[in-house]
């Protein structure tokens, strides 16, 4: 072999090698997965809670349903109960002899506010029967509020001493307090306190005198 020919084969083979010594290995130049491990992603850092002045994390919004800034909703009169014997102090004074009319006088006597419900119930001594309502009261939840120590009037109407009825020397009175609550009764003296068949009649409550007395 010519001193030419050897050169050029030993410089094909010295390429050869440098392309083996280059090129991917086993498995890798078929696409198949290498030895060489692969890059770790980076990881990106976590979240921080944030933090308040102290370095305690914040804490997160009150949930729907929790206590609000804007208060509770305004009481109502719910806990205002109907008075009855037992709240009230009774009088009756004469307001217009010819008609044998009185004027009935209640006042709060208790600690708490109740309501004067409605019509008084009016009976006559040992007579049978009571007052019939005269006028329209109001609901109950319109009914007239009283106070400790404010009062509420009804007018009282008997009838003319024609014979036909009965004179009277008390009446006696219980709260209307929609309910069945037994009451003990209150009596007030009522001189010439006529009762007719047909013509007793009693006002519902009232703030004030007049009113009792015209209705």
């Amino acid at each position: 072999m010519s001193t030419v020919r050897r050169a050029a084969v030993v410089l094909a083979a010295l390429s050869a090698a440098a392309l083996t010594a280059c090129g991917p290995a086993g498995d890798d130049a078929a696409g198949g997965t290498g030895t060489t491990p692969a890059a770790k992603p980076s990881a990106s850092p976590s979240a921080k809670p944030s933090t308040g002045p102290s370095g305690a994390p914040s804490a997160s919004a009150s949930p729907a349903g929790g206590p609000s800034g804007g208060g509770g909703a305004s009481s109502a009169d719910h806990d205002v109960f109907p008075c009855s014997t037992y709240d009230v102090t009774f009088t009756a004074s004469l307001a217009e002899p010819t008609t044998s009319s009185y004027l009935l006088k209640v006042t709060n006597r208790s600690g708490k506010a109740c309501r004067a419900l409605g019509h008084p119930v009016v009976t006559f001594g040992a007579l049978d029967g009571q007052a019939t309502a005269r006028g329209e009261a109001p609901g109950i939840e319109d009914a007239l509020r009283l106070e400790p120590g404010q009062s509420a009037y009804a007018g009282l109407m008997g009838g003319a001493d024609d014979g036909k009825g009965r004179t009277v020397g008390s009446i006696a009175l219980t709260m209307n307090t929609e309910s069945d609550l037994e009451q003990t009764p209150l009596s007030a003296s009522t001189p010439g306190f006529h009762v007719s068949p047909d013509a007793n009649s009693v006002t519902p409550w009232m703030n004030n005198v007049e009113d009792a007395l015209s209705l």
